[in-house]
């Protein structure tokens, strides 16, 4: 199934329009009580979705723009975790082709070992820094609820989104659209 050039822009233009919608509910003032459980990090999961099944769909600048527009908007260090997302997706798009032989629970586990690479190094590059940051348990919880959240996003992307793995005649195809 051959689509447009057009079709790979505007599936670009949904992944940072839902990007933009995550990022908004972040920022409402929903609950104001500081004990509240930490929201996973959907944007994340998003990403790795989307880059696992069509990485057309969102190439690294565009990740890249995303990642560093949420640490901006959401008052993180700048640049760093965005940094952490641009790599974890580029060594998932190299293990992409082998990763559907596993199934689904394999390609699970492998993007909840670079969810917790992400978040490891992320905490780990702020303490050396020195930078502030959040206890350890709500990050963990973090974690956990984002690898959690990952085969939701994933159903989601799939049903409501039409977000599927490439087939065989497809991935040729994927080289020559824009």
């Amino acid at each position: 199934m051959d689509r447009p050039a057009s079709y790979n822009w505007a599936m670009r233009g949904l992944y940072v329009a839902l990007a933009f919608v995550v990022l908004f509910m972040h920022l409402l003032p929903l609950d104001a009580q500081p004990d509240r459980w930490p929201f996973p990090d959907v944007l994340v999961a998003l990403t790795f979705a989307w880059v696992l099944r069509r990485p057309d769909y969102v190439p690294t600048v565009l990740v890249a723009f995303v990642m560093l527009m949420a640490d901006l908007l959401l008052q993180r260090p700048p640049g760093l975790l965005a940094a952490l997302v641009v790599f974890g997706t580029a060594y998932l798009r190299s293990a992409a082709p082998g990763m559907k032989d596993t199934g689904f629970v394999g390609e699970w586990m492998s993007v909840g070992v670079v969810i917790a690479m992400v978040f490891l190094i992320n905490r780990v590059v702020l303490s050396i820094l020195s930078v502030q940051q959040a206890a350890l348990w709500p990050v963990v919880i973090q974690l956990v609820l984002t690898i959690a959240f990952y085969p939701i996003i994933v159903l989601l992307s799939q049903s409501v989104f039409g977000v599927h793995r490439l087939s065989a005649s497809d991935a040729g195809a994927v080289g020559g659209g824009a």
